[in-house]
């Protein structure tokens, strides 16, 4: 075991994090500490580091092993040292060594004319030997290449390499300290949400990175897709306990069903145990014959392990927009763009068109210039070009900078009245549920918040502000896993069109339906989902190596793909229909079209399953059927035969799938 919890208790004042909960981390283990905002993630990492002293049990750590931690409160470090210095201390020993052999050298070199003895000649050449010896065991001579790979991998230029490290913004520092802390190779690397300064590219490194690390890591993260692909086991932080479970995020998501509806069950019964014994003592207590009994339940009942109601952890709140006016179909048009930072050209003479119903992400690596061209349309950037608003846009724009317009002389609920939406009290304070602040938090004057709180309401106003386009950069930064699932929910059913930036690619995989990324300085537009657009750019990248890596015909924009319906639960649509390069053998045609239309009928097989299976879940839940013992045993049979079929679908409409690629490949 290299670190862990036994029966720890740890409090803040009367609030309890966690009681009695252990927990034991293993080597080569990675795992997922998952919870609603507050619920101690946080503080379970900074008792593992021995920061904070548990109220009761122990906290252990091997005298071996070594521990890294990532946080915010690193921010506060500040040097002039380039970046490339400050990663480089990871290797304390080696720089010294360099040093000291540095030193020897000189010294021998001297040695002739410096009158020092043979023998003492000799001693300098063993140290010498030595230190050369040490530094060959440390693989010292390649620390410098292997720091500048894992910076580059991060998403910094060569260039950026000898910049000081304190004319760097917050986000970009953070990822020079989990360099370093990559680079010291830790037996234990506690991240806390490593992925929040990082874009997509640098996520990607940053996954392979972490799943051949010879240590164990545990990692906080709000980005499913992230844990999916890191973690083996979830450790999740509920009503006080740790809940474990063995296997990345989806199993956990199918596991936690299963565990809620079994602790449900036995709280309704344990509910009707202790109702029956109320009812018994209140009827014979005051009874001579049968008081000793009611005093024995009496004692069962204050004995009695309570089973905590799971619905209590928190309501399933809904978010809802609303949409005062429709606008035209096109709601904006950019023509002949051209935006420049000095000689930095982000994009130019770019063309883009916005209509109703497009839910756009905008995606790429950091400086491609995703934020600019949100901030171009949203008009608070300077462009040459033409930007055109169609009929009856109303516009609603949320960013950091939103932060400032907030009055921080209002409480939280003063500051969502303010915003003019007309919702009762009720309503908003419900809303700011959804956005994590409850309770007392909607007292709070705004100029207390942490930047996150202050981001999480400026998001909150976006929502209220009946606008029929929203602009949303990064809208998911300071969100818990559970208010991230919300705001896509709503984001689903919004009748409105959004463009939005974001790093969370869960979110953009279950909000988007066009992609657009910044390539050579235009604007190039996917109609698709992400999944689909993953799957175009990995067709291309294959159909390039195919042609012996010669690049594809000029800079043709890129092929539209038809918009289909809504996809069905849990199936990532994913494109079939690619119009062959060149001439194709008739068979495999024939083969391909056979197989795309059984593709879709499988599609329309699993959208009549889940019909179903919908159909089927609310009669289970529906009183009627739970009274009736009969129709109650012939509806969950019915119920797993449906899920027993879907499951099937769902693995021939994957099968299917990949054969269709491998005829598109050959064709």
């Amino acid at each position: 075991m290299l670190a862990g919890l036994t029966n720890v208790t740890f409090e803040f004042g009367a609030r309890a994090i966690v009681e009695d909960a252990t927990w034991h981390i293993q080597p080569n283990e990675r795992i997922g500490l998952i919870g609603y905002n507050g619920t101690g993630k946080s503080t379970l990492l900074k008792l593992l580091v021995g920061q904070y002293q548990a109220s009761e049990g122990t906290v252990e750590r091997s005298r071996n092993t070594s521990i890294g931690y990532l946080h915010q409160d690193l921010l506060s470090f500040d040097t002039s040292d380039s970046i490339l210095q400050v990663a480089l201390g990871a290797f304390e020993r080696v720089m010294q060594l360099e040093k000291e052999i540095e030193e020897l050298g000189k010294q021998l070199e001297n040695s002739p004319t410096s009158g020092i003895s043979q023998a003492e000649t000799d001693a300098l050449l063993h140290k010498y030997s030595d230190r050369l010896h040490e530094m060959d065991t440390l693989d010292g001579y390649n620390i410098h290449h292997k720091t500048e790979e894992v910076l580059q991998g991060l998403g910094f230029s060569n260039a950026d390499l000898q910049r000081p490290y304190r004319e760097f913004s917050g986000g970009w520092r953070m990822r020079v300290l989990l360099a370093k802390m990559i680079l010291q190779a830790p037996d234990l690397l506690l991240l806390d949400e490593p992925t929040n300064h990082l874009d997509l590219p640098s996520i990607e490194w940053l996954e392979k990175y972490l799943i051949h690390y010879q240590g164990s890591v545990v990692i906080v993260s709000h980005d499913k897709y992230f844990l999916d692909r890191m973690v083996t086991k979830i450790v999740e932080v509920y009503q006080r306990q740790l809940h474990i479970y063995n296997g990345n995020y989806t199993y956990y998501e199918t596991e936690k069903v299963q565990r809620v509806e079994l602790q449900q069950r036995a709280f309704e019964n344990q509910q009707d145990y202790i109702r029956q014994q109320e009812r018994f003592i209140e009827r014979f207590k005051a009874k001579a014959s049968k008081a000793a009994a009611a005093q024995s339940a009496m004692k069962r009942l204050e004995k009695l392990d309570r089973i905590e109601d799971v619905a209590i952890e928190r309501p399933n709140i809904r978010i809802n927009f609303q949409v005062d006016k429709v606008p035209g179909k096109v709601l904006c048009e950019l023509k002949h763009i051209t935006k420049k930072f000095g000689n930095n050209t982000i994009v130019e003479d770019a063309h883009a068109e916005i209509n109703r119903g497009d839910k756009i992400a905008l995606i790429g690596a950091n400086g491609k210039g995703k934020s600019t061209l949100l901030r171009i349309i949203a008009g608070t950037e300077s462009f040459t070009g033409d930007r055109k608003w169609g009929h009856n846009v109303d516009e609603s724009f949320y960013a950091q900078h939103q932060l400032e317009a907030l009055d921080v002389n209002n409480t939280l609920i003063e500051e969502m009245k303010a915003a003019g939406s007309q919702k009762t009290e009720q309503e908003l304070r419900t809303l700011l549920g959804c956005f994590l602040f409850g309770g007392d938090d909607i007292d709070k004057k705004i100029k207390v918040l942490s930047g996150g709180e202050k981001a999480r309401i400026a998001l909150a106003k976006t929502i209220i502000s009946k606008a029929n386009f929203l602009m949303l950069d990064e809208p998911t930064n300071h969100l818990d896993l559970h208010s991230v699932e919300l705001l896509i929910e709503a984001l689903n059913k919004y009748e409105g069109s959004l463009i939005f930036v974001s790093h969370d690619r869960y979110f953009v995989s279950k909000v988007a339906n066009t992609i657009w990324e910044i390539d050579n300085h235009e604007i190039k537009t996917f109609s698709g989902g992400y999944e689909e657009w993953n799957e175009w750019k990995e067709r291309q990248k294959q159909r390039a190596e195919a042609a012996g890596g010669q690049k594809e015909g000029g800079n043709k924009k890129q092929e539209p793909v038809a918009k289909k319906a809504e996809p069905v639960q849990e199936v990532k649509q994913p494109v079939v229909e690619v119009k062959p390069q060149g001439p194709i053998n008739k068979e495999l045609k024939k083969e391909l079209q056979k197989q795309q239309k059984v593709f879709q009928q499988l599609e329309e097989k699993i959208a009549q399953l889940n019909k179903q299976k919908t159909t089927l879940e609310a009669q289970l839940t529906a009183p009627d059927t739970y009274s009736d013992r009969n129709k109650f045993v012939q509806t969950e049979t019915e119920y797993k035969k449906v899920s027993e079929e879907l499951k099937l679908a769902n693995k021939q409409y994957e099968e299917v799938f990949e054969k269709i690629m491998e005829l598109e490949a050959q064709s």
